[in-house]
């Protein structure tokens, strides 16, 4: 596997898609390609059609799918805009789909990216595509003190949004905040002492992340339109590495596996909604302890898996 990033639950992303002879693939988090590999490897007939819009994970992906010309297609794009690179590729119902959310660590690792607490130095950036025009400085520095504080209660779950808001605000008075280090140790002042840890950070981060990406807008929608262009049979794989992702895909697949939502009191279905899924998952899935052991960064992971109703 790549050492761009370590793809998460390979084998149970393998078995959960359930590889069909002939079957075409849809990637939609490329990473350093270690899912999409593990595809190609498991069938000689299977084609991979796969995006990120990271293009050092684009370009990573080139030279390690090199041995599989001709049976993966690599596509710069936000995987949201999977209708229009399908089209393009001239596929029109695929057999699975994966989605692997949340940062690579190739993003983490890279100090001039800007997503690390832990790092002191970084520049304010957080952006998974290095062509969009908003930066976590632009979030930090000219985002009003509401702003800041809904985004870090919303995304980051952050108890303390209010003072960590109040903070930035007063701190961007004196001058503009420019590096991670400066982000962490204001959080780090506005959180309680007997609240504090070394990853105090972590949250506010997240929370800018999420917002300087659009991760979780049309999340949903999504999950819902890449699964009805499933074949009948085919397999949704989603992982997800924090608790607002995995809501938005559980959902999906919820109400994507509900049939009738009439009254009880109905004696006959008026509303015609049909199931489209069966859950496969009823719990997500987790990284085993082995795994975890190898690689901290699954010991987060959730994988959900549905089928398309035949």
């Amino acid at each position: 596997m790549s050492a761009y990033h370590s793809p998460i639950m390979v084998r149970e992303v393998l078995e959960g898609l359930d590889i069909r002879e002939g079957g075409v693939y849809f990637d939609g988090t490329l990473g350093g390609s270690g899912h999409t590999r593990a595809i190609l490897e498991s069938d000689p007939t299977v084609r991979v059609i796969a995006t990120d819009r990271d293009g050092d994970a684009i370009a990573e992906a080139e030279k390690a799918l090199a041995p599989f010309a001709g049976r993966v297609s690599l596509y710069r794009e936000n995987f949201k805009n999977f209708a229009r690179v399908l089209d393009e590729a001239g596929v029109g119902l695929i057999d699975g789909f994966l989605l692997d959310l949340g940062v690579s660590s190739h993003q983490i690792d890279d100090d001039s990216r800007g997503f690390a607490y832990r790092s002191k130095t970084a520049p304010l950036d957080m952006r998974m595509d290095l062509r969009s025009a908003l930066t976590a400085r632009d979030v930090v520095n000219t985002y009003p003190e509401e702003a800041l504080r809904r985004i870090f209660r919303e995304y980051g779950e952050e108890s303390f949004a209010a003072p960590i808001a109040r903070r930035i605000i007063l701190a961007r008075e004196k001058g503009e905040i420019v590096t991670t280090g400066e982000l962490a140790e204001l959080v780090e002042g506005a959180i309680p002492p007997k609240f504090r840890s070394a990853a105090c950070a972590r949250k506010v981060f997240q929370a800018v992340r999420i917002e300087v990406n659009g991760e979780l807008t049309g999340l949903y929608d999504c999950i819902v339109g890449l699964i009805r262009r499933l074949k009948p049979g085919g397999r949704a794989c989603v992982l997800t590495f924090h608790s607002l992702e995995d809501r938005a895909v559980k959902d999906a697949f919820r109400d994507l596996a509900t049939a009738c939502t009439c009254p009880k009191s109905f004696p006959v279905c008026v509303c015609g909604k049909k199931k489209e899924i069966d859950c496969i998952t009823k719990k997500p899935l987790t990284a085993s302890d082995e795994e975890i052991m190898e690689n901290s960064r699954s010991k987060s992971a959730k994988l959900r898996i549905a089928r398309r109703a035949e």
